[in-house]
């Protein structure tokens, strides 16, 4: 009888859950208010101060968060908000919540984030279609920053509002700024697999009265602070965060750059392993980056072929992967309702077909990280070379692609436009 050696199992993500948060949801339980409560005012405050805006204001998710921004930047039917094809499907879908259009320009090969220089030439564009650009939404992909003094600087040429998806990214900073603070407004988002969780939850920051004052009636059914109870001045939302999450995000944020700490510990890990490994390139973040948010540890394939026959191997080890991003204009009711295709942001497609995101969590130990570097060293020696005619990328998250990618990606921008 041959004995069966199990195979090693590690978590793609964890939440980092202590005595602290524990003890801040059950003291809510023990107690009568369980919604609008003095914890969510408490979390609001305690996340705006960390973070250096004068408003912070919780919701029930971080998209709920993006679309209340781009309704308190008055974007609607008709406006066209610039984005990155190159994130989650929601940094692109809260703009269709408020009737406007997205208007998807490529990123930058190295940071994989909004290209300040495609964004200059789609604003230009547009404004000479007649159509108005109203926002743009940079997003901080992976938690790492995009050039935002670029970005505002195109901003304020053509009187665009700046709503930063930092969704990915709290605790990180650019060129010694807090992310979520540069624009007009920020989002965080507190999803199990963050930085930081609420379970489900997100937040707006902001300096602007106006806006804090719009979205907090927005969240709770278009109720003003004026208004009797079921008075409701305007459409609004049920996109309120409850009091047990808003304990929890309290607690978390009080040991926030522990866990950010706990998390960098766990990419250095990563670094050594991965710096002199064939066929696998790690993550450099940008010298703008000035404190680093590790949301997921995501790394490139040297070959288009390799990803699929990598992550199935990974997985018969044990080992869960993830492919971050599938670009979303490749989505399939963006290619049905917009007629989005392959070809039209080859930057961004080139780092869908190659990016992928390893087990990463703050907990992690490092025979964890031993088990998912060996196991990915062991599947890429044994992989052939891809099939001839394949593309290749040759650095890393990092990774400059296709050839004549900058002439097909201003096409495809005034295309859409």
């Amino acid at each position: 009888m041959t004995d069966t050696i199990p195979r090693p199992f590690v978590p793609m993500s964890e939440p980092d859950i202590g005595p602290a948060e524990r003890a801040a949801v059950l003291a809510v339980l023990d107690g009568k208010t369980l919604a609008l409560g003095p914890r969510l005012a408490a979390f609001e405050d305690r996340l705006a101060a960390r973070v250096g805006a004068r408003h912070g204001i919780a919701v029930n998710s971080g998209t709920a968060a993006l679309h209340l921004c781009l309704l308190a930047a008055g974007v609607g039917p008709e406006d066209v908000v610039v984005t990155t094809p190159f994130s989650f499907v929601a940094s692109a879908n809260c703009i269709l919540y408020t009737g406007a259009r997205p208007l998807f320009v490529d990123v930058d090969p190295v940071t994989l984030t909004l290209d300040p220089e495609r964004l200059e030439r789609a604003a230009q564009t547009v404004g000479r279609s007649g159509r108005r650009v109203k926002a743009v939404l940079p997003v901080h992909v992976f938690g790492e920053a995009a050039d935002m003094d670029a970005i505002l600087a195109v901003a304020e040429r053509h009187g665009l509002a700046v709503i930063e998806d930092a969704c990915e990214a709290i605790g990180g900073a650019y060129k010694g700024r807090p992310l979520g603070t540069l624009g007009d407004a920020g989002a965080f988002a507190f999803y199990p697999n963050k930085q930081m969780t609420t379970g489900e939850g997100g937040m707006i920051v902001t300096d602007d009265a106006r806006w804090d004052a719009l979205a907090r009636s927005l969240r709770n059914q278009g109720r003003d602070v004026f208004d009797e109870w079921l008075a409701h001045t305007r459409l609004g939302y049920n996109y309120r965060l409850d009091e047990m999450s808003a304990a929890l995000g309290l607690a978390q944020v009080e040991r926030l750059d522990e866990i950010l700490a706990k998390r960098g510990r766990v990419a250095r890990w990563y670094h050594e392993r991965l710096d002199a490994m064939e066929g696998v390139a790690r993550p450099r973040p940008s010298a703008w980056t000035t404190r680093e948010s590790w949301f997921v540890y995501v790394v490139r394939l040297a070959d288009l072929a390799t990803r699929a026959h990598v992550m199935r191997a990974l997985a018969e080890r044990g080992i869960p992967s993830r492919p971050y991003f599938p670009p979303i204009h490749l989505q399939p009711f963006y290619r049905a309702d917009f007629g989005f295709r392959e070809g039209m942001f080859p930057i961004a497609e080139a780092a869908g077909e190659t990016c992928l995101a390893l087990p990463f969590f703050g907990t992690m130990t490092e025979q964890q990280v031993d088990t998912v570097c060996g196991a990915l060293r062991e599947v890429l020696a044994a992989f052939r070379p891809a099939r001839p005619g394949r593309s290749r990328v040759t650095a890393g998250p990092t990774a400059t692609a296709t050839a004549g990618a900058s002439g097909a990606a201003g096409a495809a921008e005034a295309a859409r436009a």
